[in-house]
């Protein structure tokens, strides 16, 4: 049996994905598995991408490295993508949002540039995550929470806290 759920928080780069995962971590004693930190960490790389600025990921690698991580349960999993993870790793998946100004207000204080930021604003604008994520898992599990200010912020946490505690009573956890 599982200890706790498995949770997806996706969205576009500068939405607050590590932010909520981490206080949410901390709150509901979960573990926050950062993939771009698991990459970096364990060097699950394929080459660098020059136009975009950053490595390209080897999805395979990241998966292994998971899977036990997974069946164990109660993760919190923060990644911008949601497509590659099989279905049966996630409980629940939150795909985060962000008015375009914002973000490209935040993307563009994170030094993004060029055709990263563009595209990433783009990406948002188009809410290309929001319909991948959809399109991976089946309807009722995915949920698309708004993340434009602290007080967006705070509230997805209570959410999920209250979802969290909800699925360890369902679950005798």
């Amino acid at each position: 049996m599982k200890s706790g759920p498995n949770i997806l928080i996706t969205g576009t780069p500068g939405v607050g994905k590590s932010t909520l995962a981490q206080q949410l971590a901390e709150r509901s004693g979960l573990e926050w598995i950062n993939v771009g930190d698991l990459a970096k960490n364990n060097n699950f790389f394929d080459g660098y991408d020059e136009e975009r600025g950053c490595p390209i990921l080897n999805e395979d690698k990241v998966l292994d490295e998971m899977e036990d991580m997974m069946e164990e349960g109660g993760k919190i999993v923060d990644y911008h993508g949601s497509e590659f993870f099989p279905e049966r790793f996630f409980d629940i998946v939150f795909v985060l949002r962000t008015d375009n100004t914002l973000l490209y207000d935040r993307l563009a204080a994170r030094g993004y540039q060029g055709k990263k930021l563009e595209e990433n604003v783009e990406c948002e604008i188009m809410a290309v995550l929001l319909d991948e994520a959809k399109d991976s898992y089946a309807e009722h599990v995915v949920h698309e929470l708004f993340s434009n200010t602290p007080e967006d912020m705070e509230s997805n946490l209570e959410k999920i806290l209250l979802w969290i505690e909800a699925w360890k009573k369902e679950n005798g956890v």
